[in-house]
């Protein structure tokens, strides 16, 4: 399983390719080697991060997998459904999945996504506007949401209730 570590400015990225597909990207809170992709999807990962951070990029267009279960696969797919510089709630997230009550799951599945940036849980929310529950941690939660904002010029980011 082919990985590679690349700097970004929230920290080093751990990116990983698994039978044809990029299976996880995380980003790390201790230092690590910078190294070379070995494939060239390892290097279209690199490219496309870079481009987002850039403000290039708005849409991943890479071949993507990662395991989880049925619900979960449900869960990740419809954060691709978040617009680049928008965010939902939880609770808007449940709605759109027609699972009102299960807020908690859907959280816990958001949790769980190890497609950092790439499947964007970073854009869900608290119902109150708060920043809660980010794998990869707060502050990196908050910068990438203020990048969005920024990238898009609309100063702050938007709760799209």
């Amino acid at each position: 399983m082919p990985i590679v570590y690349h700097r970004t400015p929230v920290g080093i990225a751990r990116i990983t390719e698994d039978e044809g597909f990029i299976s996880s990207i995380s980003a790390l809170d201790e230092e690590h080697e910078v190294t070379s992709p070995s494939t060239p999807l390892l290097q279209a990962a690199i490219t496309q991060l870079d481009e987002y951070f850039a403000g290039s990029r708005k849409i991943f267009d890479m071949p993507i997998k990662q395991q989880g279960t049925p619900f979960q696969q449900q869960v990740w797919e419809q954060l691709l459904q978040i617009k680049y510089g928008s965010t939902i709630s939880y609770a808007q997230q449940s709605n759109q999945m027609n699972s009102p009550l299960a807020i908690r799951a859907i959280a816990a599945a958001n949790g769980k996504n190890s497609l950092w940036i790439v499947v964007p849980c970073h854009r869900v929310i608290g119902s109150d506007g708060s920043l809660t529950g980010y794998a990869g941690g707060l502050w990196r939660k908050q910068w990438l949401l203020e990048h969005e904002a920024r990238t898009l010029g609309i100063g702050q980011t938007k709760l799209d209730f």
